[in-house]
């Protein structure tokens, strides 16, 4: 009866949550400071969205659209969509419940062709909670207990459908090499890796046997265009192998998570080996190679940022890490890693200004730094004409934890800040 109950309150919750059917009304958002990432800060500024777009961004004298919708937000900030990259929205819903969690396929090491799509659940009450925060878009990633788990997608927080909602279904592949990926708590488990030595002789397998695949299927290509008599059948097809082809041609980006120096080393030099394209993800312990890091010139999903120290670091190690990476030219993203508090990631950001991090560096690195390393810069991440209406309105520093939320537009439309939470709130507040 319980669980009844639950399933009907998450579909009211997300009945409620759907924008309104687009009908080419120009919204205005008149009077507040635009924080546009892009350009600077515009006081008393203008925003106009139509067709799910940004139209116009600019001061008071900017033009209004005959018969537009006027929304008054003086006093106010408006800034755009925040980008999470890296929960796991969609894929659990009751930590307790194993019948709620897709997260993490313990049948095997490397999976890359597990695609988070398959799983994704686009009525989860945890993606109202989250946007009400503010957060619009987000990586959905697998856990990251295997090595090669399967490959991220990106989402847009609002849509009728999976199909609406899953923006690029398979944009990257997560590699962890923190150490825990080791399967070394049982016997019963001896096929998988013990050691980090074997963690990368597997991924050195696996890119070598993905290697050797695309060969003979270009050899056998070759062979029909030239002789098809003689081509004989096709290679047997192999879905994990062939999942790993794009990355290993640097056609998409490898999220390579490792959390202290020596990992970051030995992943460094499997990705130079294999020449992959590389995000890197967490390096919460790896402030000695931060040089090494930079001159590789790729960005770095960072956090948690609340871990604490090694017994052999400052109190401040792992907190002044984004102002450090900063300083060197690392372009930084933060992401919450987590589903149920993903709304907190603003916050992440927020802390590490504390420690150093320039205010507008730490805003870009949950809008505009994300949506390039993502590759949908051209879509989202700051407030410039032609791109998606993904903007949010708050009281305040969209940093700050004092801040609330008043208005949260996706692709021009404003979507109700209404999750199970507020109806709790709402029915028992009186």
């Amino acid at each position: 009866m319980l669980k009844r109950l639950l399933i009907v309150s998450i579909l009211v919750t997300a009945a409620f949550a759907q924008p309104a059917s687009k009908n080419g009304e120009a919204i205005v958002l008149r009077g507040g400071k635009l924080l546009t990432i892009s350009h600077g800060v515009i006081e008393n500024g203008v925003l106009v969205m139509q067709n799910g777009r940004i139209t116009a961004v600019g001061g008071a004298s900017t033009a209004i659209p005959k018969g537009a919708k006027v929304i008054d937000v003086s006093g106010m900030t408006v800034y755009p969509g925040l980008i999470d990259s890296e929960t796991h929205l969609g894929l659990t819903e009751i930590q307790a419940d194993r019948m709620t969690n897709d997260t993490l396929e313990m049948s095997d090491e490397i999976m890359p062709n597990m695609h988070v799509y398959d799983a994704f659940h686009a009525e989860t009450a945890l993606i109202p909670v989250t946007r009400i925060n503010g957060v619009t878009n987000a990586i959905v990633a697998p856990a990251s207990g295997d090595t090669l788990p399967g490959q991220d997608s990106f989402i847009q927080l609002a849509g009728r459908s999976a199909d609406e909602m899953l923006m690029v279904r398979d944009i990257a592949m997560p590699l962890n090499f923190t150490g825990s990926q080791r399967r070394n708590r049982s016997f019963e488990q001896a096929k998988f890796p013990f050691t980090r030595m074997g963690m990368a002789a597997q991924l050195r397998q696996a890119f070598i046997d993905a290697q050797e695949y695309e060969q003979k299927l270009e050899a056998y290509n070759k062979k029909k265009a030239s002789e098809p008599d003689k081509a004989g059948p096709p290679p047997k097809r192999d879905l994990k192998l062939e999942a790993l082809l794009p990355y290993l041609a640097g056609k998409k980006p490898v999220v390579l998570a490792a959390e202290e120096a020596y990992d970051v080393q030995t992943a460094m030099g499997l990705a130079q080996e294999f020449h992959l394209k590389v995000i890197f993800n967490h390096l919460t312990h790896a402030s000695e190679v931060l040089d090494k890091v930079a001159a590789s010139g790729f960005p770095v999903i960072y956090g948690p940022i609340y871990e604490q120290p090694k017994d052999d670091e400052r109190y401040d190690a792992v907190y002044r890490l984004p102002a450090e990476m900063n300083k060197l030219g690392i372009k930084i993203a933060f992401a919450s890693y987590d589903s149920h508090n993903a709304r907190n990631l603003p916050y992440a950001a927020g802390y590490a200004t504390a420690f150093g991090l320039p205010h507008d560096e730490a805003l870009k690195a949950i809008t505009l730094n994300p949506a390039q390393m993502w590759g949908v810069d051209k879509d989202l991440g700051s407030l410039d004409v032609g791109k998606m209406g993904n903007v949010v309105v708050a009281n305040g520093d969209p940093l700050d934890v004092k801040t609330d939320v008043k208005h949260v537009f996706i692709e021009g439309e404003e979507i109700p800040l209404v999750s199970k939470q507020t109806e709790l709130r709402d029915q028992y507040w009186k």
